[in-house]
Order: structure tokens, then sequence, then C-alpha cells
């Protein structure tokens, strides 16, 4: 039970803010970008430094209390927040700093995509990671880190140097390729299963601008789209990437009039290659069949990284179910034809996001992600503004993945799923869960750290006399 008395000690010795129920700004603070999610925490510490984590997370241990851990409060299931407990909000940390020389950026957890973008754009440079600028990097790097830069340079934890964390006993380490080598292995890919991390180190790349945006097709000729596509992205350079998708056209600018509210297939094109020669790269992709509508084109990573921004704001409600993909037989694109022209509400949509290429290049048995001979991680989204419609987008998600997943590899990307129990976590880890249920069990023995896709702490076996 907390007191007052630990609550005002708590209080007392942080930089940052303590927001309790009766604070005027707690509904506004608790808020989570998936409106589905309705949790009330006791206490919100928004920390300033890591000093207030430290004392968050040794306060949470000491009292016992149900702890989770927000950056930019994206995740799906609403695991950056909880019922009747203290939620550690890092969204203040957000200090960036560019070493153009070396190609790195140290990254503070409360940063969101569009914060990194906005500091390594300016030197000519980019991190691969996302597809909102408004998701914030310590969730999607722990979990994965997928984006539109996959196919060229890997996930985020593929890019990802170095972590500073503090422990669940309240101290404050390092992780990297030599130091806690164990725990920087299960940072990559792991969640936030092992304490909180404050601060990344990333690897950057050379690049500004990149030659990319949607092409959509009409949905009756999603079938010859889809086949077509398989073929292509399976065998593309790594310079390209593009993800599938079903959605409905927004009713505005810039799309054509004609096209508004109009169900299609499309694919959303990244090219990173030598820009002169983007538009014969292009040609075949062109000439394949013409497009209803073209927006390829020029244009800065940061733009591409915020494009869906505008149409997808927080507090929309979600529904999400994922799998990982290798093959989309025949039975599977009956199964998509079916359910991609019965979306129930006009933001609802299907993605299949390719992590072949360069991100299929690292071995499963060298970061915590299991999945690295898959061809896509695939989400299916149910989304609407009006939660009176919360039934009809979940069951459709359900429904199309209960068809979809017996053709699936198994698991599916963490960041894509809700709170789906233990067997679908230990699925999505595979031969990897073992070893990290024993880097938990060594660095948080007790679980404090359990507001997420979980991971319990392999419990000893009893040594026989």
């Amino acid at each position: 039970m907390l007191t007052q008395e630990n609550i005002t000690q708590l209080k007392q010795s942080l930089r940052g803010k303590l927001i309790q129920p009766h604070d005027e700004d707690y509904n506004s603070c608790r808020k989570v970008y998936n409106g589905m999610i309705d949790k009330k925490p006791a206490l919100i510490v928004k920390c300033a430094n890591i000093a207030d984590v430290i004392t968050s997370v040794n306060f949470a241990r000491e009292n016992n209390v149900l702890t989770a851990i927000r950056s930019g409060g994206h995740n799906g299931g609403g695991l950056g927040i909880c019922d009747d407990g203290l939620v550690i909000d890092l969204s203040m940390m957000k200090g960036i700093n560019v070493d153009a020389e070396a190609q790195t950026a140290w990254v503070e957890a409360g940063c969101t995509l569009g914060d990194v973008d906005h500091a390594t754009h300016a030197f000519g440079l980019a991190t691969p990671s996302g597809i909102f600028s408004t998701t914030g990097i310590g969730g999607i790097t722990l979990g994965g880190g997928l984006g539109h830069l996959s196919r060229q340079f890997g996930l985020a934890i593929d890019n990802l140097l170095e972590a500073n964390i503090v422990l669940a006993d309240g101290s404050y380490v390092k992780a990297n390729a030599k130091k806690n080598e164990d725990l920087f292995w299960a940072l990559r890919g792991g969640g936030g299963n092992f304490g909180v991390v404050t601060s990344f180190l990333f690897k950057l790349h050379p690049l500004s601008t990149v030659y990319s945006g949607p092409m959509l097709w009409e949905l009756s000729e999603s079938e010859e789209v889809l086949r077509w596509y398989q073929d292509l992205i399976k065998k593309a350079p790594d310079e390209l990437n593009g993800f599938f998708a079903f959605l409905t056209v927004p009713p505005f600018p810039p799309f054509p009039e004609h096209l508004h509210l109009k169900k299609m297939c499309g694919v959303v094109w990244c090219y990173t290659g030598d820009l002169d020669k983007a538009e014969k790269v292009f040609e075949p992709i062109r000439n394949f069949k013409k497009p209803a509508l073209d927006f390829v084109g020029p244009m800065p990573v940061p733009v591409l990284n915020s494009l869906f921004d505008a149409l997808m704001p927080p507090g929309l409600n979600w529904y999400w179910k994922a799998d990982f993909v290798n093959e989309i037989n025949d039975n599977a694109i009956d199964i998509h034809l079916k359910y991609g022209s019965e979306m129930p509400t006009p933001l609802s949509t299907m993605h299949l996001y390719p992590i072949n290429g360069a991100a299929s290049r690292v071995k499963n048995k060298d970061t915590a992600w299991n999945y690295r001979g898959a061809t896509w991680a695939m989400v299916i989204a149910g989304i609407d503004a009006d939660a009176a419609n919360n039934d009809k987008i979940s069951n459709w998600a359900k429904d199309y993945w209960e068809a979809l997943h017996p053709y699936s590899a198994g698991g599916a990307y963490v960041n894509f799923m809700m709170e789906e129990g233990e067997d679908r976590i230990k699925a999505t880890y595979g031969d990897n869960y073992e070893r990290l249920a024993a880097i938990k069990a060594k660095y948080d023995p007790n679980n404090l750290f359990r507001v997420n896709q979980n991971i319990k702490p392999k419990v000893k076996e009893a040594v026989a006399n």
C-alpha cells in the first residue's frame, strides 16, 4: 500500500514532475496513442533525467508497485501505461547528440522518431526505424525497429551500438558488444523486460533524399498486384523497399477526388540508391500495370517518415493482429482478397513490411529477434475514431488473422502485438526464449518490469542431494 508519506518523499526527490489522479493534467498525461486503452495509474513520474529514473525504479521496487515504462506511448496494447501502478514517463528526456564524423547519434529515450530525423537530417544522415514520426524511439527500438529502410540498412537493433539502462536494483549500467554483452543481446528485440533504457547510441548512414511514396491500384487488381509484388520484393536489390497495403483512400487533398473513400491496394516505396537512376529502376514497376495513383518521387527522409502522421493522429481506436510471413500462397491470397475488400472502416488496413534484404543477413542467434528468415512482418489493424465501432474493427482483425495464421511463420513482431498471452510471446522468440528468460532472471529476477510482452525470469532448478 502506498502511503502519502512515501509519495511525498518521492515527489521531493524528483527534478521532474509527479502527477497524481487529482492533478489537472492527469487525464492528458495518462492517454496513450491507442484510444482503445483507458488505464488509470496511481502515479506518473515525468522524469527530467537519469536520477529521476533511478529514484522511480527504487521507489517501485521498495514499495512493490506495478510499473510501466513509457517512451512515446505508441504501443498497440497500451503497455506503456497500467492501472493503479507507477508509470515511468521518459518523454521529457529528449537529448540528442549527432557525431557527424563518427556517423553516430546518442539519443535519449524520450525522443520520437521525428526528433531523431530532425537532428540527423541536418547532417545528411539517417538511421533506420519506423513509419510514423510520432513513434517513441524507446519502444520501437527495443522491439526490433522495422520501417522504410529495413531492407537497406537492417532493423533499428542492427544499428544499435550501445544502450544505457537502469536495472531493477537501481544500478545504472552500459550495455554494448564488449560490456554486459548478454544484456546488450537481450535488449535488441527483447522489449522492455530488462530495465529502463535511458539512452541509445545509433549508427547513422549517409542519406538525405530518397525516391519514395505510394502507388495505388484498383482493388479488383489486388490478386495480380500481390503476386507481382511478392515476386519482385524477394528479388529486389537492398536499395529498394516497399510495403504492400490494403487501404481506403483518404477523402482530402492531395488525393484526387474521384478516389476519395475508395478501397484500393498499394505499395509504399522507398528507394535509397542513386537518384539519377531512380526513374530507370522504377520503369519496370510502372510498366507492370499503370497505377491509379502514383505519388512516388524524390523527398527528404523526414518527409517520408512523417507522410502518414496526419492521417493517424493520437487517440484513434486500434486493434492489431500480427504474424511473420514467409510465403503468400494461393490460399493466403484468397484470404487477403476477401478481408481486404471487407475493411470495416476507412482507416482500417493491412500492411506487409519486408524484412528480407539487409535485415535477413543477421543470424537469429545474434540478437533476440528470432525471425530473420521471414520475408514480411504483417500487421492487420482495425482502426476508427469512434469507440462505438471497437467491436467491428476488432472482430474484422481477429477473423482476418485467424484465417491467415495457418499460413504464417508462427510468431509476430512484438511491437505489433496486443496482450496475447505467454504462448504467443514464446512463439515470437522461439529458440531464443530460454536464453532471454535466463538473462531476465539475472537482471530482473523478481520481474519488476512486467508490463510488456513479458518474458518471465527462468526459475533455477533445485539441485538434488
